[in-house]
């Protein structure tokens, strides 16, 4: 009997300890983790949709009518200054200018023959200016029918790149239509809106002399190698966005950006004294910014904040908490309004250091 007992009292033991044992890992669970906002120096990325576009892109088009009798280039190719891209059948506009050279020399002898009797007196003067205008007249013609054979030779006004060619060999074309468009990549204009307070915080902080580096954020989410600088600002604000737009300049050595492509100017904002918390210790309500706070009897209460700016894993907040304030930084979706929890505070220069980690 007293073995039987002995038996029952370990079990007992044993079962007392497993239940505080997983007492003690449920009161464990239940704990949060708590930190504080940290204020300390920063810089805040700002990132705007841009749209990249060659320093000089311009349409190739025909100055006389005419069939396409050859091509030089292809799509995609990069040609020179003067280089020769397109002839349109030049056989009517040489017959055009022999025919002006004729005349031309006619009109010459003509004068040549008529200033010999004007020297001599045979002729009146206004015969000889008559004369003279004639031959004037017919080398202007000459020299239009000269340009009217060279437009027959399309050649490129610059270094570029050849876009998609509209015609084929042979094809009949009009004055001023389309044979493909040139792009000069050498450097790209990236165009980039800015909304109104921010302009007019940028042009209260930079001097007239300076310029401003900017990155470009690439569509494959990438970093493009080369810094570019803010260049002009447009004249007017668009009224229907109240957006202004910039011009920053990148230079394309390895050819890598093309005319219509699409990325993210980001730019570098310094904020001062700037109070940091992390992302994930907020939460969103009709797209309004909280935190919760825990408050002197460890309760929980939520409260609005205003941002300031945006760091990757990281919010600068202008107004709604202080460096003082205790706030949760994890469980969130665990919590209610009023809620007495059991915390754990980590260092909120050692949560910052975290995050940055993290986000490299």
């Amino acid at each position: 009997m007293s073995r039987i007992l002995m038996i029952v009292s370990l079990c007992a033991m044993f079962l007392g300890m497993g239940c505080e044992s997983h007492k003690e890992r449920k009161e464990e669970k239940s704990k949060y983790l708590v930190t504080s906002p940290l204020r300390k120096d920063t810089l805040v990325t700002n990132q705007y949709v841009a749209q990249i576009q060659s320093i000089r892109n311009i349409e190739v088009r025909t100055q006389e009518r005419g069939y396409l009798e050859d091509i030089y280039v292809d799509e995609g190719q990069f040609v020179k200054k003067g280089q020769l891209m397109f002839k349109i059948m030049p056989k009517l506009y040489k017959a055009e200018l022999q025919r002006a050279e004729a005349e031309a020399h006619f009109a010459q002898i003509e004068y040549e023959n008529t200033k010999q009797l004007a020297d001599s007196n045979v002729v009146a003067p206004n015969e000889l200016a008559m004369a003279k205008a004639k031959f004037e007249k017919a080398k202007a013609e000459q020299s239009l029918a000269q340009v009217h054979l060279e437009f027959t030779d399309i050649r490129a006004p610059f270094d570029g790149i050849v876009d998609r060619l509209h015609l084929k060999l042979g094809s009949l074309v009009e004055e001023g239509e389309l044979l493909t468009s040139l792009s000069d990549n050498s450097d790209m204009w990236v165009y980039y809106n800015v909304p109104e307070a921010e302009y007019l915080d940028y042009q209260q902080a930079v001097h007239e002399d300076d310029t401003t580096k900017v990155e470009l954020l690439m569509a494959n989410n990438q970093v493009y190698k080369h810094d570019g600088y803010v260049q002009t600002i447009e004249g007017e604000f668009n009224n229907e966005t109240g957006n202004i737009a910039f011009r920053a300049s990148f230079p394309n050595p390895e050819g890598l950006l093309r005319h219509g492509e699409t990325g993210s100017v980001l730019t570098q904002v310094p904020f001062n004294n700037s109070l940091l918390i992390p992302q994930k210790a907020t939460f969103e309500v009709l797209s309004k910014h909280y935190v919760y706070v825990v408050n002197e009897d460890h309760k929980i209460e939520s409260r609005e904040i205003s941002l300031a700016g945006e760091l990757p894993h990281i919010y600068a907040i202008s107004d709604g908490i202080s460096e003082d304030d205790t706030i949760l930084l994890e469980g969130l979706r665990k919590v209610r309004e009023g809620d007495e929890i059991e915390y754990d505070f980590e260092d909120p220069q050692e949560v910052l250091n975290h995050l940055e980690l993290y986000a490299e």
